[in-house]
């Protein structure tokens, strides 16, 4: 069992209080422990963050560029090594965190290429007026527990590109694969550029309301994205907020359920449902919802659910017991109200904390299954007879992150997604993001964007120049 500690400055130190314990959620063993910061350490990561800056923020983009590449080069390397990690800590299967870690290779290679322009605002005989982009400071990542690796790229990658120096703190539930990548990124930074700062309690708070650092990028709940609000407030941080997602999706008359059950079983059921832009809410027209209910439920029972790393199994356990009780009280409270559950229904009745794929028919729009995200393996199956129901239905909660439409007819599906209250659309497809493309919610699922040049000019402000000829 390995035991894992702090980078501050370069210098890999142990944690001033108890280490706590990383569990395996598929064996509910201890597979490594990990440093147990203080808001003291916290201090320190931040000043030797705030000492790195001097110099970092003015390597050329040229060098940060090939600095990154040098970073996928290494992360390529130990895909194996890392991709196991996020299986020990997180459970997804293995070929889904393979997946994860070179996604995170692609988003870094991606990033390093994005240029960063100048803005040329006026340019005349006599005057120049150009919008330069200036790195904010010190940029503290913090990251959840569903995609560990991956939103650390995420987050990651984009400050060190645009200039600035770096702070990770990783969910105390999926430490170690951060603090892996942290150890990668650091073998080709100068010291104190990135940090990584473990804990169970006060780290995250003396995050958001420290003084030191200048932005947060924080994706996770909207409870806690508020929290984060407010702390930040005294010096004004500025904030890339990630927030819940309740996704909906609206199945139209004539949609070929043959065609797109196992696509939208896919991207309900991605990561065992753990995934913010997952699908989570299922409206279907009257016409096909019995097809699509038992079309769905037979994929589901055709899923291996187990331990992540052996042979065969293409579904994990639920990632901590909290959020396995979470899933089986929606799931119990949906029985009482009358639902018909079609597969699944249950925790399975073994070692882990393992939740079956779980299809939900005849449930009504309010119940609490379909109101509050219920982020693991359960899809509710709501039944309409009008569209406008449907969209109304749709819009009706406060999330806003995704929401797709499916049908035969494309412009009818893209006229009716206009609609939806969402920061991001899809037709006849759903949870799909791209490195080049930006990413953000809107309501209360957060404000800001990730990916493509927007989401990396996030991390900088401007500063406009006058230049008189």
């Amino acid at each position: 069992m390995n035991d894992y500690k702090l980078l501050i400055n370069g210098q890999w130190v142990e944690g001033a209080c108890e280490p706590f314990k990383v569990i395996n959620p598929a064996t509910l063993e201890t597979v490594a422990t990990c440093a147990n910061g203080t808001t003291e350490q916290l201090d320190l990561a931040v000043q030797a963050a705030q000492s790195a800056f001097k110099s970092w923020q003015h390597v050329s983009h040229a060098e940060r560029k090939a600095i990154l590449h040098r970073i996928a080069d290494e992360i390529a390397a130990n895909r194996d090594e890392l991709a196991a990690l996020i299986v020990a800590e997180q459970g997804k299967p293995f070929g889904l965190a393979i997946g994860e870690v070179e996604g995170g290779i692609a988003w870094t290679r991606y990033t390093a290429e994005t240029e960063i322009p100048v803005e040329v605002f006026e340019d005349t005989a006599d005057k120049l007026i150009e919008g330069h982009r200036k790195p904010l400071g010190v940029v503290a990542s913090i990251t959840p527990w569903n995609w560990p690796f991956m939103i650390a790229i995420w987050h990651i990658m984009p400050a060190l590109r645009t200039g600035n120096t770096v702070i990770s703190k990783p969910s105390g539930l999926t430490p170690l694969s951060t603090i892996k990548l942290v150890e990668i990124i650091n073998n080709h930074l100068p010291a104190g550029v990135i940090n990584i700062v473990t804990g169970e309690r006060g780290i995250g708070s003396g995050i958001t309301a420290h003084p030191g650092i200048n932005k947060i990028v924080f994706t996770g709940s909207t409870p806690t994205g508020q929290s984060v609000m407010r702390n930040a407030a005294d010096n004004l941080k500025r904030l890339t907020l990630e927030l819940g997602g309740n996704d909906a999706a609206i199945v139209l008359p004539g949609t070929d359920v043959g065609k797109v059950a196992p696509a939208i079983f896919g991207a309900a059921f991605l990561n065992m449902g753990q995934t913010c832009g997952a699908l989570k809410r299922l409206y279907v027209h009257e016409s096909l919802y019995e097809e699509m209910s038992a079309a769905l439920a037979d994929i589901a029972k055709q899923q291996v659910v187990g331990n992540g790393m052996d042979e065969g199994v293409n579904f994990g356990p639920v990632q901590n017991q909290d959020q396995l009780d979470l899933v089986t009280g929606l799931v119990e409270d949906a029985k009482i109200r009358g639902a018909r559950i079609l597969c699944g229904g249950a925790p399975l009745d073994k070692v882990g904390y393992f939740y079956p794929p779980t299809i939900v028919a005849d449930i009504s729009n309010e119940a609490p299954l379909v109101q509050e995200e219920q982020f693991g393996p359960v899809l509710p199956v709501i039944k309409y007879a009008d569209v406008e129901t449907a969209i109304e239905m749709a819009n009706g909660i406060e999330m806003g992150l995704d929401g797709s439409v499916w049908g035969p007819d494309t412009q009818e599906a893209t006229t009716i997604a206009s609609r939806l209250e969402c920061g991001t659309t899809f037709v006849n497809t759903h949870a799909e993001i791209q490195p080049n493309v930006p990413f953000g919610g809107c309501k209360m699922s957060g404000f800001g964007v990730e990916f493509g040049l927007e989401g990396l000019l996030e991390y900088t402000a401007m500063q406009v120049v006058h230049i008189k000829k």
